[in-house]
């Protein structure tokens, strides 16, 4: 995905104002391309400028359609090419469905799955005219259960559903789309912005294993994108699941289960 000669190319990544989405721009800034990042306001997005020159913040909430659909308009109008979507924006939820309200997993689909959906369709032209590609950022509990986490599971599933068939749809324009699945990206270790109904920044979850660098998880997405691959799983964790899951499903459920207790204790 190196830069060649020609054109900058444009890369839009949902949450990139920090965590894994800035560890993402960070690399592409490097690898002389454009980034527009397309986060909530506040300070984080604030200090994107400091990243270098290639980058352009766009503020906006993307549980509004109206509004993703004007940034979107804009970032198309003021860009001469949108060559990759980066699909990170997400927050997760941890705690039992018992204990959980409608309004925390309606909450968790709007920003995880909804939010995705509406970026997808206000650039999908674009991305078309490029020839460029799709990349969601899903989890492992996009392909596997994971236990305490329900209304996050059910989210990355429908995200994985969605771009699967999109990837269908997308190819005779010559449209890419790539599906990444991390484990646990240590982003918000210590620092929870905890909200009601368990939900909270991704990344500061306690109960997590084998917790990996978001810079490291960035090369692996990237190269795997490089390589043109559909599915990548990020990291030891996440490709062990995916390998065990689809051979032994009931035991990756007891192994998910047992080390999520263990997390906890």
């Amino acid at each position: 995905m190196a830069q060649g000669r020609g054109p900058v190319k444009t890369a839009v990544i949902t949450g990139g104002a920090g965590g894994l989405g800035r560890a993402l721009a960070t690399r592409l800034l490097g690898e002389g391309w454009h980034v527009v990042l397309v986060d909530l306001a506040g300070k984080e997005l604030d200090s994107a400028g400091a990243l270098g020159l290639e980058v352009t913040p766009y503020p906006c909430d993307l549980t509004d359609e109206q509004a993703v659909r004007r940034a979107c308009a804009e970032i198309v109008a003021t860009r001469p090419s949108v060559d990759l979507v980066i699909y990170n924006a997400g927050i997760t939820q941890i705690g039992l469905f018992a204990d959980m309200s409608m309004e925390t997993h309606r909450k968790v689909l709007e920003v995880n799955y909804f939010g995705a959906v509406h970026v997808a369709a206000g650039l999908l032209d674009a991305v078309r005219t490029s020839r460029g590609a799709h990349l969601a950022v899903s989890s492992v509990a996009g392909f596997a259960p994971l236990h305490r986490r329900s209304a996050y599971s059910a989210s990355k599933h429908a995200l994985e559903g969605f771009f699967r068939t999109l990837a269908s749809e997308e190819r005779p324009h010559g449209v890419a789309v790539h599906i990444a699945a991390p484990s646990f990206v240590a982003t918000n270790l210590g620092n929870p912005d905890s909200r009601p109904g368990g939900i909270a920044r991704p990344g500061s979850a306690v109960d997590g294993i084998d917790y990996m660098d978001a810079d490291e998880a960035a090369r692996i997405i990237l190269y795997g994108v490089r390589k043109g691959r559909t599915m990548i799983p990020v990291g030891r964790v996440a490709r062990l699941a995916w390998w065990i899951n689809r051979l032994a499903p009931g035991l990756y459920v007891r192994l998910m289960e047992r080390n999520i207790s263990e997390g906890r204790d």
